[in-house]
Parts: structure tokens; sequence; C-alpha cells
């Protein structure tokens, strides 16, 4: 019998041992820049020209090779970095496979020169077949230099995208490793322009402008929180600056760049009722865990990884986000005022962040934290309040000037209220002394019959009265300025028009419907002891500085905007 089982020769092997870790240009200077970063490099200069296909040049002055190590570097799994199969749990290193180097020189013309410090070594690959080993002169480090990818391979060659979009990719392998590591010099030049310049040493705020931009960093908040052995730090983007397209998305796992749709949407649920459905925030997260918990070694790019308690990690990361947005730095700012997001630092496992009761004493005095339960006492806080246009509180914080939309700040404190009071026992209502008879459309009474027991719960007692017609017979009473009637037809009409519908809850949607409607007014007068009750109350919700819709409820203009304004700085 003829025999159809064969070994493959070593030539075809290695090419598709290159398929799977060198899929472009990108991939290449991923590879080669991760070694250099192994390698204890200090400073990293990547060049390429035309957009990688003609030219890939790496160099660094990590702690480079001797002869025989450069020799035998271009094995397959040749690695310097694990011995044993126990070394793979838990590796705390970028490219220990050992299989890059030798794939991307069976796809090109490759030449290496490296040094240990003492004699340096050259040596030149063709289409992974060694031509040539000499010695050469060389400081401490390593330079690896790819011409012709895929020359040999004219299939792959020809799969290859325009030189913009090679280049793209290179940029974007450059910047992520950059973000990763800012103790370590990036310096990325194409076709003889450099694109980026981030020294050693940056601090990792100073290293995120570097990458992003200022424009895109000054959107930022920083996130700091630790549950147990995990924690969480980078940064979030406002929910004021969120757009649905053009966004940015990065994670790290023990200073690996990784990608995992899950995690990000765990980090856009701590979004919840804060952002508009559709808006897409920019994200840097940043996960330290023990190497046991996580698995690196499940992608032949390593560019998906494995945790042992996804679950816990997914609530860790939600509830960093979510505590990051309570916060007043989370409010929106007037002006093109652009600041370098600043670092918190993590004490005892627990973000170091401003919770509403320490904003309220910043703005009201030690007094408001004990006052914050009893919205009644406000009157006693001796900051001075301002109405503008009957629409907007106004007032002076320690760092600039705060204006709140009366409206907005209200609908945060009737939806957080109400939320509470669905999941509870349900909001107090007041019997009307002459019940409502209100005439619905076919679709708003299909909305009575299926809402009912949410209007109930929100203080509503109403049900069919024959007809068209619904009758309601008590109402909740959240504030003086409350006009039943016009909520509840305005809340029924909402729901039938699918409102809010891009809400996944039942109950998020009711609440947020029910919240805008029952809400103070822009336009309704307010005192100044229900300015402070309101603000009171506003500040002890969860997520101050944001209104159901996704918009802000709070903006803030900073004092150095002020100041830079008037030409003082």
């Amino acid at each position: 019998m003829t025999r159809r089982v064969a070994i493959l020769p070593d030539a075809v092997a290695d090419q598709i041992a290159a398929g799977e870790v060198v899929e472009r240009p990108g991939s290449v200077v991923k590879e080669l820049a991760e070694n250099a970063v192994d390698a204890g490099a200090r400073h990293v200069r990547i060049g390429v020209e035309e957009g990688g296909k003609a030219l890939i040049e790496v160099g660094d002055d990590g702690s480079g090779m001797g002869r025989e190590d450069a020799v035998l570097a271009l094995e397959r799994h040749a690695t310097s970095k694990i011995r044993a199969a126990a070394d793979l749990v838990g590796v705390g290193t970028f490219g220990f496979r050992g299989e890059a180097l030798p794939a991307i020189a069976s796809v090109s013309r490759l030449s290496l020169v490296t040094s240990d410090g003492e004699q340096g070594t050259a040596l030149a690959v063709t289409g992974g077949r060694l031509e040539r080993v000499e010695p050469a002169a060389r400081q401490r480090g390593t330079t690896v230099t790819v011409r012709g990818l895929f020359f040999n391979t004219p299939a792959r060659r020809k799969f290859l995208r325009s030189v913009a979009s090679e280049a793209r990719a290179v940029a974007e392998a450059v910047n992520t490793l950059a973000l990763a590591h800012p103790a370590v010099g990036f310096e990325l030049v194409v076709d003889g322009v450099t694109r980026l310049h981030a020294p050693a040493g940056q601090a990792p705020e100073e290293r995120l402008v570097a990458v992003w931009g200022r424009d895109l960093a000054g959107t930022l908040l920083p996130v700091a929180h630790g549950v147990g052995a995990v924690r969480v730090e980078g940064w979030i983007q406002r929910p004021a600056d969120a757009r649905p397209t053009g966004r940015r998305v990065q994670l790290f796992v023990n200073g690996r760049p990784f990608r995992d749709p899950f995690l990000v949407r765990a980090a856009e649920a701590g979004y919840r009722s804060a952002i508009a459905p559709g808006d897409r925030p920019s994200l840097l997260l940043r996960i330290e865990t023990a190497p046991d918990q996580v698995d690196v070694n499940v992608h032949p790019a390593k560019l998906e990884v494995r945790f042992r308690d996804r679950a816990g990690l997914e609530r860790a990361i939600e509830e960093a986000v979510r505590l990051s947005l309570g916060g007043l730095a989370a409010a929106a700012s007037l002006g093109d005022w652009r600041p370098v997001p600043p670092v918190h630092a993590v004490a005892g496992g627990e973000a170091a962040l401003a919770a509403p009761a320490t904003a309220l004493a910043d703005l009201f005095g030690e007094e408001a934290e004990a006052g914050a339960a009893e919205p009644a006492s406000a009157a006693t806080f001796a900051v001075p309040l301002l109405q503008m246009f009957d629409t907007y509180i106004v007032y002076e914080a320690p760092e600039g000037v705060v204006i709140v939309d009366q409206h907005s700040a209200h609908e945060r404190v009737l939806y957080e209220t109400l939320r509470a009071q669905l999941d509870g026992a349900g909001a107090p209502s007041q019997r009307l002394l002459v019940p409502l008879t209100i005439e619905l459309t076919d679709e708003e009474l299909e909305v009575l019959e299926r809402h009912g027991e949410h209007l109930t719960r929100a203080g509503f007692d109403a049900e069919p009265f024959g007809g068209r017609t619904a009758i309601v017979r008590a109402a909740p009473a959240p504030h003086p300025r409350f006009d039943a009637a016009r909520c509840f037809r305005e809340v029924v009409a909402d729901l039938a028009g699918g409102r809010f519908a891009g809400w996944a809850s039942p109950l998020d949607r009711f609440a947020m419907t029910w919240a805008c409607r029952a809400a103070v007014k822009a336009g309704d007068r307010l005192s100044e002891s229900e300015m402070r009750e309101l603000l009171l109350r506003l500040f002890a919700t969860e997520l101050p500085p944001h209104d159901v819709h996704g918009r802000a409820t709070i903006v803030q203009l900073p004092r150095i905007e002020l100041e830079r304004r008037f030409g003082r700085r």
C-alpha cells in the first residue's frame, strides 16, 4: 500500500510556523521589539520603509548575545526564557516560545548583529538558510534587519495591504509596547520621518500623552481599584467625551498587552446609566494579578489570555469604572483645557478616589457627610449658591467654578432612588382627592398593562377604566412642583414610543423614563434651600456627574482655564 503520511520538510514546517506568528510587517515589529524588551533594553529604535514591506530594522541596547547563542537563536524552539513545562505557568517574559526569530528568517532576508559586551557577531540568513557568520563591531545590544518580507512566498506577500495600512499596523504595535513599558524608550521612524519619540523613564501619564495625544488623554479619568489579589489601574473616558466611533481600547495583564471583548464589555457595564446607548468610551486598563491566575500560553501570537477567576475579574473591572465615574473629576470641563490625567495610588487594595461623602465635605464643609442623609439640614452650610437662567446652579469650588444643571441633577437623584425602590419595597404614594381620568392610545394602554407593576412600585395606582381611558387614584410626590397627571401621560407615552430602548433592562428603561419626566424642569425657580437640598442629594448618589441620558449633570470651569483666558498663565 502506498504510504500517505509523511514528515514535512523543515523549510515547509518553518513557513507554517511563520504563518502563525508573522502575519504582516507589524507582527515582525511586535515580536522583535518584545525580544528587545525581554533583553532588558533601555531604548528600542524601530525603522521601517514602505510599511515594512521593503525594510524593518529593530535595534536595542539590551543584553545582546555571544556567537554561539546568536547562531542557536535561529533554530526553532530555541529560547533562553524557559527550561521546563512548569516554567510556562506564570511566565513573565514576552517571546518565550523560541519561534519568532527562525519564523521571520524563513520568509525574509534577515541579518542580525549582536554583542554581549565582548566580541560582536553578524549573521545573514536568506529564506531560513544561514549564509554567513562573522565577527562584527557593535556595542552591547542587538540589531535585527529584515528585508523583502515574504519574498519566497509570493502568495503571502500578495495579501499584504497598502503601504499606508501596513505602516499604521506597525505604529499600533509600537504604540502598544510603548504604553506597556513607560520605563523603556521607543523611537519609530517610518520612511525617514519620526512618528514616535518616547524617552525612557517617562511617568505613565506622560507616556499616555506621548502616544495617544493630549486631546484624547485630557478626556480620560484615572482608575485605581483593588479587590483581593486583583488590581485594576489605568484610565477611562469621561462619559461626556465618549462617541459612537473612533475610540481606543488597550488592555494589559501583568504588563502584557492582550485582547478580550468580554472584559471591555465589563468596563462598559460600569458606565450603566451614565452614557448614551451606542457611545463607546476609550479605555486603557492595566490588570495586575498573581502569575498563576492567568495563562498567557493560549494563542500563537499571545494576543489572548485565560483567567482562572474571570467572573471575579469582570466584577472588579466594573467596580473600578463605577468608582471613577462617581467623583467630581468625571464631570465635563468647559473650554479646550486638556490636563494630563493624574495617576492615583492604590493603598490597602482600595482605590484612593474621592467618594461622594468626601466631595460633599469639600463643597459644603465637614458637616455635609452627616447631613447627607437629612437634606433639610443643608441650609446650615455656608457655600454661596447662584441660580442662573432658572436652570443652572453655580458655586465656587477649590479648583474652579462648578455649574450644575438642575433638571439633570434631579434626574440622577430620582433615577437612583426609584431604581432602589423598584428592587425593594416600592415608592411611597398619596391618594388623590379627585382621581384623574386620562385618555390613552392603544399603544399606551398596552404599556399600562405591561408596566402596571412598575407603575405601582413607582407610586401610581392606575388601571384601565373602559374604552381608551385610564383612572389614576394615587400618585407619588417627589417634589412640591410635581404634576402627577402630566408625568403619568409623559411616562406612558415615552414607554409606548420606545424611548431608552437601547437599555436592556426593563427596570432601567422604566426608571430612566420616570426620572426624566418627574424631575424639576429647566426654568423652575428654586429657593436657596431647595438648591442646597438638591446638591446634597445629588452628591449622595452613585454617579453625580451624569444624568440618565448620558449627558453631563455637572460642568466644571477649571481655575487654570480662567487664568489662561485672562492671560494670567
